[in-house]
């Protein structure tokens, strides 16, 4: 690692990805997230492990679209709602980060929505959406 690396502090580099993500000069996907309650174990990635979620209970599931084979497992992503079907869904100022630690299709819990890009917990939907909907338009990027 250069030293330069070590000089920028972690939060500054979250900074930087905020303002990139709010600013849209970025190559962000779009796709879709629902959410889904616990039980969240198993998973298909870490199985029974208490320290695959993090502390914040900001994680997800993948849809097939991103699951890749289970390479998934463990990436981060920062996720952002940009619309909904009925308006107020969204809170479009909030950005949040997600672990990915299962694969939709065949996690413990139903989706709130089929085919979605990403299953969110429903701590992680709840902070970027109105709770009450079942689905939402994401723009996402890997961290």
């Amino acid at each position: 690692m250069s030293r330069l690396q070590l000089a920028v502090p972690r939060c500054l580099s979250s900074i930087l990805v905020l303002a990139v993500l709010l600013l849209r000069q970025t190559h962000a996907d779009v796709g879709t997230a629902g959410h889904y309650d616990p039980p969240y174990t198993p998973t298909a990635c870490f199985g029974y492990n208490p320290l695959q979620f993090p502390s914040s209970f900001l994680f997800a599931a993948a849809g097939e679209g991103i699951w890749d084979n289970g390479a998934s497992c463990g990436r981060q992503y920062w996720i952002r709602c940009i619309s909904a079907d009925r308006p107020k869904t969204c809170n479009p100022a909030r950005l949040i980060q997600v672990r990915v630690v299962d694969r939709a299709l065949s996690a413990v819990s139903r989706s709130s929505s089929n085919h979605a890009t990403l299953v969110l917990s429903k701590t992680a939907f709840q902070a970027i959406a109105n709770p009450s909907a079942s689905s939402v338009n994401v723009e996402f990027v890997q961290v």
